[in-house]
C-alpha cells in the first residue's frame, strides 16, 4: 500500500514511517522545510511539500495514496491552542474529502488527556463536547463528519506521554521546569495518574490499524499503561537532576507551573483493553519510568 503520512518527520511521524516501510509498505511522507524533507529521504520514505494549513498539498498527497495517516498537528499550547485545533479539522476535513467513497482508509490523531478524568477511559467513550469542550475535540468532530460522508476513518488516541529517543513533549517539558525551578513538583499527593505509550509501540498500532478491516468511526488507544502516579515521574526527575521532590497545594501549583498546571494536575488513566483485543497488540518496549530513568532524557 502506498500511504499518505502527514507529520512524516516528527516524532510519532517518523516512527510511523520507519514501521510502515518496515513492513512493505511505500510511504510519501509530507514534509513543510528542507531539514524535514531531507529526514523523510533518509528514512526511504518519498518527499511531498507542504504542510496542515497548506490544504492543496494535502489533497494532492491523498490524491496520490492509497491511504492516510495522520499525525501532524500544531502543538501551540502557550498560544492561539483553539487556532491550532481548528486547522487540525480543516485538515482532516479536506483528507477526508479525497478519500470519500473510496475503502481507502484515514487514521487520524486525538488524545486520551481528557477523555473521562478521574476515571478509566475506555475506546468506547466519546470525547466530551460542548461550548466548554478542550479544543482537541475538533480532530474527533472531524473524524465524524468525514465518517458521516462514507469515509473509512479511524481514529488513534494517544496518551500525555508518547516517550521514546527524541521525546519533545511533556516530560521534556517538566524536566526543563525543574531545572528552572531547581525542585521537582507533584501537586496533592501526586497519585494522579498520566497513561503512556512509547513511541514505537504507538507506530506498531498505527500500522496495525491501517491493515485492519476496521469500521468506520472506530476508536483505538495506543496505551501500554493505563496510569503511570505523577508523583513516580517527578521522583525520578528530582533523582536524575540532584533536585528536590516537593509537594504543592493547588494553589502553588499556578506558580510553579504555570500554564501547565492543569496538565500536572491530570488525572486520566486509559484502556486499551479493546484495541489489544481487535488487533493482537502488544506493547514492548520499556515503560515511561523505565524510559525516563536513563541519562538521554536529561542531556543539556
Amino acid at each position: 500500500m502506498r500511504v499518505f503520512v502527514t507529520g512524516a518527520n516528527g516524532f510519532v511521524g517518523s516512527a510511523v514511517v520507519r514501521e510502515l516501510i518496515g513492513a512493505g509498505h511505500q510511504v510519501l511522507g509530507l514534509a513543510r522545510s528542507d531539514a524535514a524533507a531531507r529526514s523523510v529521504a533518509a528514512a526511504g520514505a518519498e518527499v511531498h511539500r507542504g504542510d496542515v494549513q497548506d490544504l492543496d498539498s494535502l489533497r494532492r498527497g491523498a490524491t496520490a495514496a492509497d491511504g492516510v495517516i495522520h499525525t501532524a498537528f500544531i502543538h501551540d499550547f502557550t498560544g492561539d491552542f483553539k487556532a491550532a485545533c481548528e486547522t487540525d479539522r480543516r485538515a482532516i476535513e479536506t483528507l477526508g474529502g479525497v478519500l470519500a467513497g473510496s475503502r481507502r482508509p484515514l487514521i487520524i490523531t486525538s488524545g486520551t488527556g481528557l477523555l473521562a478524568p478521574g476515571r478509566l477511559g475506555r475506546e468506547q467513550d466519546p470525547q466530551p463536547s460542548g461550548p466548554d469542550a478542550f479544543p482537541r475535540v475538533a480532530s474527533e468532530e472531524a473524524a465524524d463528519a468525514v465518517a458521516s460522508r462514507g469515509v473509512r476513518v479511524a481514529v488513534m488516541r494517544l496518551p500525555p506521554s508518547v516517550h521514546g529517543e527524541g521525546d519533545h513533549g511533556f516530560v521534556p517539558l517538566l524536566i526543563d521546569l525543574a531545572r528552572k525551578k531547581a525542585a521537582a513538583a507533584y501537586i496533592g499527593d501526586g497519585v494522579n495518574r498520566w497513561p503512556a505509550v512509547h513511541r514505537i509501540d504507538a507506530a506498531r498500532l498505527y500500522r496495525l490499524v491501517l491493515d485492519s478491516e476496521f469500521a468506520p468511526g472506530a476508536r483505538f488507544h495506543g496505551v501500554a499503561e493505563e496510569g503511570v502516579p505523577f508523583r513516580q515521574i517527578a521522583e525520578v526527575i528530582g533523582r536524575r537532576l540532584g533536585v528536590p521532590v516537593v509537594r504543592k497545594s493547588r494553589d502553588e501549583a499556578a506558580e510553579h507551573f504555570g500554564w501547565f498546571g492543569h496538565f500536572a494536575a491530570l488525572d486520566a488513566p486509559a484502556s486499551s483493553q479493546r484495541t489489544r483485543e481487535q488487533l493482537a497488540w502488544r506493547p514492548e518496549q520499556p515503560g515511561l519510568i523505565a524510559d525516563l530513568d536513563q541519562p538521554a532524557y536529561f542531556k543539556t
